[in-house]
């Protein structure tokens, strides 16, 4: 009872729209969000190991500047992006999103700080090309982590949300806002799910790079996309092995939920194991041929799928998580038909404005940047 009485009464506003064009909206724009999250923060992971583990220092740092370039574009991306799933989650969850950010208010606060000092980290080392390596490698090690912490944050947060039996604990254990959801033992597996999976689309954006740089310096490229291509198999091989470990990790009704239970959770779990195995073999057989529309095209379509699968099921589990308190029916709606085109026509023309921006300028960069890159040791 005390459980149920912690948790804020339902919005008495109604949703301006059906809850499955919520729901629908939710899932797209998250999918949005973590391949732009994922190319930057697998992007700045790789960049730093192109730096470290390189047997030629020249090329190293020449890669570690090509990825520094894009940050700057690809972290303003994943904000962006970010902003319309965590609006919705706030207007179909905010009952348990805001306990749980509540619970935690000053880790919570954190993100804001840790986010803009990344930020300026990145600019920093994108500005600072060919200049100071040490330094800017120092800088670019500390935006790296502080994004690392930040995903860590959203990954307890999230966790919590969904465990409204904790709330009581873990406030009145701290009450001044310092709780993390650290006993939660799907936490790490979680987390680590994210942040394997964003290495390997990192692996992607180098091969990016490279085709981008085929015919400029074709030795470098073949460099670069042997380093994307390995880094994206060995992480997919990884990510699996992690995906299996949360999977166990989760509670045994979740569980079953992707082994027979359910249906569509079933399947998505299959298509998105059998879409990374088979993105891994293709990757393979893309290097030894070297052939770039089955690295450029083939494996990122195919990447994309798995990508979209695991994000319904995220949604998923979270609904299951929720199951005893969380109710759609209840919800209020009073349909606004008149502004929702608008918002869709907004919405679509707004993510094919980003993606030519990332292609001109962030992405792939353009001639100009490319130009620099040909003067960098």
């Amino acid at each position: 009872m005390m459980q149920t009485n912690l948790i804020p009464t339902l919005d008495p506003n109604p949703l301006p729209a059906p809850f499955w064009v919520f729901k629908l909206l939710l899932v797209v724009t998250f999918f949005l969000h973590i391949i732009a999250m994922n190319f930057m923060l697998g992007g700045a992971v790789l960049a730093l190991g192109a730096k470290w583990r390189s047997k030629d220092p020249a090329h190293g740092a020449r890669v570690f500047f090509d990825v520094a370039k894009k940050l700057p574009s690809l972290l303003p991306a994943t904000i962006t992006l970010g902003i319309a799933p965590l609006l919705f989650v706030q207007v179909l969850y905010g009952q348990f999103f805001y306990t749980s950010s509540i619970i935690m208010a000053w880790p919570w606060f954190l993100v804001l700080v840790l986010v803009t000092v990344a930020y300026y980290g990145f600019y920093y080392v994108s500005f600072r090309s060919g200049q100071q390596p040490g330094k800017t490698e120092r800088v670019m090690w500390l935006s790296t982590i502080f994004i690392v912490v930040i995903g860590f944050l959203f990954s307890s947060n999230f966790t919590l949300s969904q465990a409204p039996s904790r709330w009581a604990g873990k406030y009145f254990a701290h009450p001044s806002g310092w709780s993390l959801n650290l006993s939660e033992p799907t936490l790490i597996p979680r987390f680590l799910h994210f942040f394997v999976a964003a290495v390997a689309v990192g692996g992607v954006l180098l091969v990016f790079i490279a085709m981008a740089n085929w015919k400029r310096d074709h030795d470098y490229a073949r460099l670069v996309l042997h380093f994307g291509g390995k880094a994206f198999m060995y992480a997919t091989m990884a990510q699996i092995v992690v995906g299996l470990i949360f999977l166990v990790s989760l509670p045994r009704d979740m569980r079953t939920l992707f082994l027979g239970d359910n249906a569509l959770a079933t399947a998505l779990l299959l298509v998105g194991v059998a879409g990374g195995i088979g993105a891994i073999f293709a990757m393979s057989d893309a290097l030894r041929k070297e052939n770039l529309r089955m690295c450029g095209y083939v494996v990122p379509g195919i990447l994309g799928v798995v990508i979209l699968c695991m994000s319904v099921m995220r949604d998923i589990l979270r609904d299951a998580y929720l199951k005893p308190w969380f109710h759609p029916e209840q919800f209020a709606v009073k349909t606004q038909w008149s502004v929702f085109p608008l918002f869709l026509v907004l919405f679509v023309a707004g993510v094919i404005l980003w993606l030519v921006m990332l292609a001109r300028f962030g992405l792939l960069g353009g001639k100009r940047d490319s130009a620099k890159s040909q003067s960098q040791p």
